[in-house]
């Protein structure tokens, strides 16, 4: 016997849902308008359905999907031109958004999205074969980039993410190095974009901007310098 899951994902308005994933490479397979709402789209083996509800609040949506790919990046960068072209831009607040590429201290590397409905859904690819989650960082300020981002992400709590940051920023007893300084300021610049503080996240970009990094350090700091690219866009 073989079996798979499909997962039935809440909504609000089913043609919005459809236009994000036909935006994304997502083939519609069944759409339904009455007696009630109804959609079903498939890309390669990933199946979602969707079914409306009037009444729905997608800002208080807490469904979602995790799609495991073997890579993760290059699906990234396809779902992020795809977005690009069907919105003029890339959604990086409000719904529907994509956020940045993150390895996770659980063996992951991934990304998240929101759609129309505010279904979040994660794409992932593994890096490290225990995917179990570690304990926190001990040092400073890889602790502090550790929780914010699980704040920001995972609990979606973008106030405390916030304040994470800026006790870390506020040290003055240690320093972090320039790449743990680059990515907190870019982290930070992010939070404060999607809580609308445009002066604040406009400030900490200009200083991330600013940190001077070796060539190896740049490396190290990647997805942080391509986050800050996407922010200043």
């Amino acid at each position: 016997m073989t079996e798979k899951t499909i997962p039935l994902l809440p909504c609000r308005a089913i043609q919005p849902v459809v236009d994000f994933y036909t935006a994304l490479g997502f083939e519609t397979t069944y759409l339904q308008k009455s007696p009630y709402p109804y959609a079903a789209v498939r890309r390669g083996p990933v199946e979602l359905q969707f079914f409306g509800m009037k009444d729905y609040d997608p800002a208080g949506s807490y469904s979602g999907v995790y799609i495991v790919t073997d890579d993760v990046d290059a699906l990234h960068e396809t779902f992020r031109n795809g977005l690009k072209e069907a919105y003029g831009r890339i959604p990086r607040r409000g719904l529907p958004r994509i956020g940045p590429l993150k390895d996770m201290s659980y063996g992951m590397r991934q990304f998240l999205m929101s759609d129309p409905g505010g279904n979040s859904v994660r794409v992932g690819q593994e890096i490290a074969g225990d995917k179990s989650m570690r304990p926190a960082p001990r040092e400073t300020f890889a602790k502090a980039l550790h929780l914010a981002d699980l704040f920001a992400d995972s609990k979606e709590d973008l106030p405390g993410a916030a304040r994470i940051v800026d006790r870390a920023l506020a040290r003055q007893d240690v320093r972090p190095t320039p790449v743990q300084l680059l990515r907190l300021l870019v982290l930070r610049g992010d939070i404060a974009g999607r809580l609308g503080d445009e002066a604040r996240a406009a400030a900490a970009l200009e200083r991330a901007e600013g940190v001077e990094l070796s060539a190896a350090e740049r490396r190290e700091a990647a997805d942080a310098l391509a986050r800050l690219r996407d922010l200043r866009d």
